[in-house]
């Protein structure tokens, strides 16, 4: 066991699987008592006594994290059974993929829920308790490439994304003048979300494998410590042996217009001059192509 977070108490969502299951066992490896949410409850109670065997501490408060009544329940579990809150780590997530025009209003609202409201579930909770009781914490927010750049068929879940990254940011500032952190982590990993892109990978015996999802959680275990009480508001990617830090939304060139109201016909000169300026190109893009790294570049 290590010790970076020795006598501190941490929430998992969505912890019975993939990204969650690893991070919930390596913050346990570093000395958390860890309190984890399934909606499955089989399958959270198993990773409760893998942590349990582990000469651990684990508590699982099953349930539909977009409910307030389990987010406030987490966090009342992590006090009561365990005298305090120190991190939460905001993981659930579920997949509907579909281009918008095919994609149900069910679709649509299913995905929000879990990833949004599920994130504001939680972060309410623990940021009411950390305010009341004057003690500093930490949250560490998963939001997603698909989010910050955009993915074909994934307009529910990309918003959904987008907007966690914007609401870790937004946490981060009011939460600052009560010692609390808030940063997300923009992940790429094989798990059973994403086993259609990261499912075939060939590996040689003893072979670091990239794409395992537990390679996400020793930097969620580090944003979770007081070692990095000195970040928050930050997007960083996280995948393999690699983290990388994505700048936010900056404006990159301007037109003027000598201080007159446009008349709407001077952009058909004029509106050219931001994407000479910028570099940027008018046309819609794929943008996860511009990933640094993808299955095609790890060959």
């Amino acid at each position: 066991m290590g010790d970076l977070l020795s006598d501190k108490v941490v929430i998992v969502t969505g912890a019975g699987r993939g990204l969650g299951r690893g991070e919930a066992l390596e913050l346990a490896r570093q000395g958390a008592a860890v309190v984890l949410n399934e909606y499955d409850a089989a399958t959270g109670q198993a990773v409760v006594e893998e942590i349990i065997a582990g000469g651990g501490q684990a508590m699982l408060v099953p349930g539909d994290v977009s409910e307030v009544a389990v987010g406030d329940r987490l966090v009342e579990t992590a006090v009561s059974q365990f005298g305090q809150l120190d991190a939460l780590v905001n993981n659930a997530g579920i997949l509907r993929d579909r281009t918008l025009a095919n994609m149900t209003p069910e679709e649509w609202d299913a995905v929000i829920a879990v990833h949004l409201r599920g994130h504001y579930t939680t972060t309410h909770a623990a940021c009411r308790y950390w305010k009341a009781s004057q003690r500093p914490g930490h949250i560490v927010h998963t939001a997603s490439t698909s989010g910050i750049l955009g993915n074909f068929g994934q307009a529910n879940y990309g918003a959904a994304k987008a907007g966690i990254a914007a609401f870790s940011t937004i946490v981060a500032q009011e939460m600052m003048k009560y010692g609390v952190t808030s940063n997300a982590i923009a992940p790429a990993a094989r798990t059973a979300m994403t086993e259609s892109a990261y499912g075939e990978i060939a590996q040689g015996e003893g072979e670091f494998d990239f794409w395992h999802p537990d390679n996400v959680a020793p930097f969620v275990a580090f944003l979770c410590s007081d070692a990095a009480a000195h970040i928050s508001g930050k997007v960083f990617g996280v995948q393999g042996d690699t983290v990388e830090i994505y700048r936010p939304f900056t404006s990159v060139a301007v037109i003027e217009n000598g201080g007159r109201r446009w008349d709407p016909s001077q952009f058909t000169e004029r509106v050219g001059e931001l994407f000479e300026v910028s570099g940027i190109v008018p046309q819609a893009e794929y943008m996860m192509t511009k990933l640094r790294y993808t299955m095609s570049n790890r060959g």
